[in-house]
């Protein structure tokens, strides 16, 4: 029997954080190896299991997987949340890269200068509340169904939980004109494996804290 997937990254959400969502939501349970220092960074990269001597990485089914939309694209496929036939996919990835894009932002958003933070919050809720979440609102309310894709349960649904929640964290009112995602979000969030993972004590990582964003930047020269 194969091992647990091992996850090599920061002890903290970055470019992992949605890779331990989907595979939490899957029900798989997995190991964390965190980088702590620039040496344990190098460690890896001299190892010559970095392909593009990046992080994430991730050990699963004999491989050494990087590059997050492959590992994620890899896990989804095989526990079943990227849908039925290629459609399905098409739409899954169109939802996920959205959800992608408006993450990124507020990954992103600790690390930048004082002076810019406050314009590019703001910038982030603007975005969120007329370009992304109202395509999902939108797809919701168009096929009355539980689900963005195939009335199943994929990996856009977790992807824009995830999304939904990292926005709160900017602002916790943010659902207030989309009633659909509101109601969503409950669905989803309740899903026994998702419950799980959001409960204390979970692999799920907190927000970025000033401790943390320094050590971020030790390690990768920011």
């Amino acid at each position: 029997m194969a091992g647990k997937p091992k996850l090599h990254y920061t002890k903290g959400r970055g470019k992992m954080e949605s890779i331990r969502w989907l595979l939490a939501t899957a029900g798989v349970e997995f190991e964390e190896e965190f980088i702590e220092t620039k040496e344990d960074l190098e460690k890896l990269r001299n190892n010559g299991v970095l392909l593009f001597q990046q992080v994430p990485l991730v050990e699963i089914d004999g491989m050494k997987m990087v590059q997050t939309r492959a590992i994620l694209s890899y896990i989804a496929a095989k526990y079943n949340l990227y849908g039925k036939d290629l459609k399905e996919r098409a739409w899954i990835d169109m939802y996920v890269e959205g959800t992608t894009d408006l993450m990124g932002m507020i990954m992103y958003l600790p690390f930048q200068p004082a002076d810019t933070k406050e314009k590019n919050l703001a910038l982030i809720i603007e975005r969120a509340t007329t370009r992304y979440f109202p395509v999902y609102e939108k797809a919701l309310k168009d096929h009355g169904q539980d689900y963005l894709v195939g009335n199943k349960l994929s990996w856009a649904d977790v992807h824009l939980l995830e999304a939904i929640l990292m926005t709160e964290e900017c602002k916790p009112d943010i659902l207030s004109a989309f009633p659909l995602l509101q109601a969503f979000k409950g669905r989803i969030s309740n899903i026994p494996t998702i419950k799980k993972f959001l409960q204390p004590g979970s692999q799920r990582k907190p927000p970025a804290d000033e401790k943390y964003i320094a050590t971020v930047k030790k390690i990768f020269n920011i």
